[in-house]
Order: structure tokens, then C-alpha cells, then sequence
């Protein structure tokens, strides 16, 4: 008679946990899903420039309910599906990026990159894609290991009558794809007059300071500014 008191006490137990288990949760998944604790869902911190910018602005929520997003990933993962479903919010994809970064005279905007005579660059480098060279929750400005990426796409480099010293065809010779920053600015949104001595050109710890969050070497001034938000560039 104890024997069967006992088991039926823990059985009673054992629902009561997990009655208790499920109510807890579903409070933490509540709690997660508050604006405030962003820091706490993050994979990491907000890169520089996109600190004060709250995840629901480029993280927008996935079509379905949850229980349509689980059972379409399920199906897809038995292959009864062609495509998954995005799971919780959509995939934070270049157009995400654009709606608040994209400015007519961009020197390497991604339609460039995608022209056929890019191909070999693409296969080298996804330079078709914002996060390629800006990966979000790193906690910097630039997030690729190294500054000579322009080696993919400009080795045949040789202008006639080149203004610099030493020349381009030089710097090509020599494989200095280091130097190529600190004269050019990438997307040429800094209002400045690119030097014609790479004497009078930014050191590279400067860029690499630049590349982690310091201010820019090139100019504080741009000539255009970003969309504030994805709501503001698209009222």
C-alpha cells in the first residue's frame, strides 16, 4: 500500500514539474521577445554605427505561425518539401543592408560585382553580399581578416599616365594590396582628395583601428549620410 502511495505521489510530482517546466518556458520565451533584452538574443554585439538600432529592424518576422514554420521545416527535412521556411524572423539578406545603405555614386555597389567579367572575383570573394565584408554582431566596422582584398579584382592595373608615386603597375608588381586603402576609400562616401604620393597616404594600423570601430581616417564628413532606420527609408 505505501509502495503504490509512493509512485502515485511522484507521478503527481512528476506532472506538477512539468506543468511547472512548461509555464516557465514559455515566460522566458516571453521575456526574450521584450525590446530590452536584444542583448540577450544577439549572437554578439551590434557592429559599429548599428548600436542604438533595434533587432526588429532588420530582423522582420517570419510568414506562418510558429506551429506553420515548424511543421514546413520538418517537411523539408524529411524532404517532402522543396524549400525550407524561415523560423522565428526572415533572413537578414544585401536588400536588408541597401534599404538604409544604398547611394547612387557607391564605387563598389553589389550590381557591379555581378556583371560577367566579375565572375573569377566572385568565386574568390562574395563580393556580392553585404556581410562578405561586414558581418553583423562582430562588434566592428569591417569584419574580413584582411585589407588586400582588392587583389581579387584589380590585378591587371596599369593606368597610362598615372598621377601617383610610386604607380599603380609598381604597387601591382610588388603585390603591395595593402597599400590600395590607404588612398582609396571604398565606397567613396568620405569627403576627401585621394593623395598622389602613398607617403601622404593613412598608415595601416590606422585603417585596421578604422576596420574595428575608431573613427574614420578618411574624413568624418560624407557625402551621404544613412537611412536612419528601415521604417525612415521606406515611410
Amino acid at each position: 500500500m505505501k509502495i503504490a502511495r509512493l509512485r502515485k505521489l511522484l507521478l503527481q510530482w512528476k506532472y506538477a514539474g512539468l506543468i511547472v517546466g512548461t509555464v516557465l518556458g514559455a515566460l522566458f520565451v516571453v521575456f526574450l521577445t521584450f525590446p530590452q533584452r536584444n542583448d540577450l538574443v544577439a549572437k554578439g554585439p551590434m557592429n559599429t554605427g548599428h548600436e542604438s538600432i533595434d533587432c526588429s529592424e532588420c530582423h522582420l518576422p517570419a510568414r506562418g505561425s510558429m506551429a506553420q514554420q515548424v511543421s514546413s521545416n520538418v517537411y523539408h527535412w524529411l524532404r517532402l518539401r522543396d524549400s525550407a521556411m524561415s523560423f522565428g524572423s526572415e533572413d537578414v539578406t544585401s536588400d536588408s543592408c541597401l534599404e538604409c545603405h544604398e547611394r547612387p555614386d557607391d564605387r563598389h555597389p553589389i550590381s557591379r560585382f555581378l556583371e560577367p567579367r566579375f565572375a573569377d572575383a566572385r568565386q574568390q570573394l562574395e563580393v556580392y553580399s553585404c556581410i562578405t565584408c561586414h558581418t553583423e554582431h562582430q562588434g566592428k566596422r569591417v569584419t574580413l581578416p584582411t585589407i588586400g582584398y582588392c587583389v581579387h579584382c584589380h590585378q591587371d592595373t596599369e593606368l597610362e599616365n598615372d598621377p601617383i608615386r610610386p604607380a599603380h603597375a609598381e604597387l601591382v608588381r610588388t603585390e603591395s594590396w595593402n597599400t590600395c586603402l590607404q588612398c582609396h576609400d571604398f565606397h567613396g562616401n568620405h569627403k576627401r582628395d585621394t593623395p598622389v604620393s602613398l607617403m601622404d597616404g593613412i598608415p595601416e594600423e590606422r585603417i585596421w583601428k578604422y576596420f574595428h570601430g575608431a573613427p574614420s581616417p578618411y574624413s568624418l564628413e560624407k557625402f551621404v549620410e544613412p537611412s536612419r532606420t528601415r521604417a525612415s527609408a521606406n515611410p
